[in-house]
């Protein structure tokens, strides 16, 4: 066996030796991951890992600016990943965030090349599609849980996003002027 790879865990359980090789394999993975973990699911039959990190800066993150704790709507104890330079400590006054319910990659279109799902300025209807995260090869459609209006998009293009990472801002449909045509 080549240096740092593992040797397999065999399907079939042998009373308390298979067992303690896989506690013993989830506790290093626990203390090897960076950052505090919130839930660790492993399953054994056909082998799953799940991994949910705790909502604080991670080791190598852009540094936190002030907290979001008080900020209505955000759950949780802990602050939120910081999404960098462009994630305001507060929101704007009148609007509400679209955050990233997962880990990916954003994408402002359906596909390269194609006009983007949503500008600033445009309307919005709730339910309507304002991009997609993908993760593991699976798109995931973002869409708006209000109507509203694109205030202001904080994200690029094929930007990796991180959990609960604010992607834009929505203003009340009336409280806007203009749009795009």
């Amino acid at each position: 066996m080549a240096p740092g790879e593992r040797a397999p865990i065999s399907p079939v359980a042998v009373p308390g030796e298979a067992t303690t090789d896989l506690r013993d394999e989830v506790v290093a993975l626990a203390h090897a991951l960076p950052g505090g973990l919130r839930r660790l699911v492993v399953r054994n039959g056909d082998r799953a890992v799940e991994v949910e990190w705790a909502t604080e800066t991670l080791p190598g993150a852009a540094p936190a600016g002030p907290s979001d704790r008080d900020r209505p709507g955000v759950p949780g104890p802990a602050d939120p990943v910081p999404a960098g330079p462009a994630d305001p400590a507060q929101l704007p006054e009148g609007t509400t965030a679209v955050r990233a319910p997962l880990v990916g990659t954003f994408y402002a279109a359906p596909s390269p090349g194609a006009a983007p799902f949503v500008g600033v300025g445009d309307e919005v209807e709730q339910g309507q599609t304002l991009g997609i995260v993908e993760a593991m090869k699976l798109m995931n459609p973002i869409v708006a849980d209000e109507a509203g209006v694109v205030a202001e998009i904080l994200v690029g293009d094929a930007e990796s996003v991180e959990y609960d990472q604010i992607l834009m801002h929505l203003r009340p449909a009336g409280s806007a002027t203009g749009g795009r045509a």
